[in-house]
């Protein structure tokens, strides 16, 4: 794209005004305003073709791979044209997860440059940058050439894990679990660990009567908890999730509460995968262990987009039953309204816990409970909590009914959502329910 820029303007100007007035005065000479203007068109041609230039352009977006939520990070614009151009601009196009610090472009030497500019994560996500404008003057400064190029830099806009690692650290440490290996500790779970002297009070199960009689005393079995049990954390990004709790997103909470049990279950030895769905399934990483693949499963976690879509959750949950080939611990971080909203769920979670657990993480409706609790002064204001009052006994109803099914529910404040599941988790572990 080429336009004038403002010296051409005012050179036209400047020129256009006195032709006008000699053309008044002396009629005779008025091809002089005629000369003044095509003069004035031929520089600007000059100029445009002097300026253009645009096959010795080159230009690059340098960002970091990652930031978490909250955090700045400096994104490099490298631009240049050679020799040609007396000036060069950049501005750069970005999605709403970044906020600019001070401006989107500004000025950069021509001859090979670089710009930086500041940008702050302000929401979970994979944010990019999707094109560059790029413009500079011709030789004599009277037209502006402009050329916009696709870019697609992305950057992964990930949780704030800081905090949930202290959390988790904290809880192992509750647990006196050594090292994060919780399911190491002798005399629970079903996993043959050593053999060792029979004691009296000892269950005669626990006799291992053939290795016993070859070494010609009482020898019992020890056992442990097991290792490589497969937790899958499926999380629900559909309309209801994207509804702020607190000022912040319920799927974003979801996000954080599911990578501070990733973080647990990859130090104590599982198999951790994620899985996110609204009206069809959108995130799978596959099953991955060991700590170093935490980094995996937090990357897929910003993966994670908001919806504005009503959840489908027979499709769902019926394409990752799909995908699970041995039992697992299924966690569903999801919300519902009422029974009618759920039942397709309820007659999804019956198949589901038939062969494997099934643990529901819901966050308690504060805003209901604030308004069924509310002190009415209006009459307005108890028909609202008559209403708060029906819909968050509904809620129980569905609730209680997936507790029937064989499904485990926890409904935990949204503050207390990670350590919750992750108390919850430990529990199941301990008492051989995986």
């Amino acid at each position: 794209m080429i336009y004038p820029s403002g010296r051409a303007v005012w050179a036209a100007a400047a020129g256009a005004i006195p032709a006008f007035l000699i053309a008044l005065a002396l009629p005779h000479v008025w091809y002089l305003g005629l000369l003044w203007i095509c003069v004035l068109l031929a520089f600007l041609a000059v100029d445009a073709a002097a300026g253009r230039g645009r096959a010795s352009l080159s230009a690059t977006l340098t960002a970091p791979p990652q930031v978490g939520v909250g955090g700045r990070f400096t994104l490099h614009i490298a631009a240049g044209l050679g020799a040609k151009a007396r000036r060069l601009q950049a501005r750069v196009g970005h999605d709403q997860r970044l906020a600019p610090v001070n401006g989107t472009g500004g000025d950069l030497p021509a001859n090979g440059g670089m710009l930086d500019l500041e940008f702050d994560a302000i929401r979970r996500g994979i944010a990019s940058f999707d094109r560059l404008w790029l413009r500079w003057q011709g030789p004599f400064g009277l037209v502006w050439n402009q050329v916009v190029l696709p870019m697609d830099r992305k950057v992964a806009v990930l949780p704030d894990v800081s905090r949930a690692r202290d959390e988790a650290i904290t809880l192992l440490q509750r647990s006196a679990l050594a090292d994060g290996h919780a399911q190491k500790r002798a005399g629970q779970g079903r996993e043959f660990e050593a053999l060792k002297d029979y004691q009296p009070g000892m269950g005669r199960r626990m006799i291992d009567w053939k290795r016993s009689a070859r070494h010609g005393k009482l020898l019992a079995r020890e056992f442990r908890i097991e290792e490589n049990n497969n937790i899958v954390l499926a999380i629900d990004s559909g309309r209801l999730m994207c509804e702020p709790v607190d000022g912040v997103p319920k799927v974003d909470r979801a996000v954080t509460a599911a990578l501070l049990s990733a973080f647990i279950a990859l130090k104590g030895g599982d198999l951790v995968s994620l899985f996110s769905f609204d009206a069809r399934p959108r995130v799978s990483s596959g099953a991955v262990r060991g700590s170093p693949s935490f980094t995996m499963i937090q990357k897929r976690a910003a993966e994670i987009d908001y919806s504005t879509e009503e959840t489908n959750f027979t499709l769902a949950l019926t394409t990752l039953a799909a995908k699970l080939d041995r039992r697992s611990l299924v966690i569903i971080f999801t919300d519902f309204v009422d029974p009618i909203s759920a039942e397709l769920m309820l007659r999804t979670i019956g198949r589901l816990t038939e062969r494997h657990l099934v643990l529901f993480m819901l966050m308690k409706d504060v805003e209901l409970e604030t308004l069924a609790d509310m002190a009415p002064a209006m009459p307005e204001d108890v028909a609202r909590a008559v209403t708060a009052g029906d819909l968050l006994r509904e809620r129980q109803v569905v609730i209680g009914r997936l507790r029937l099914l064989g499904a485990h529910v926890i409904e935990a404040d949204h503050q207390r959502l990670g350590p919750a599941l992750v108390e919850r988790y430990i529990q199941l572990k301990e008492e051989n329910l995986l």
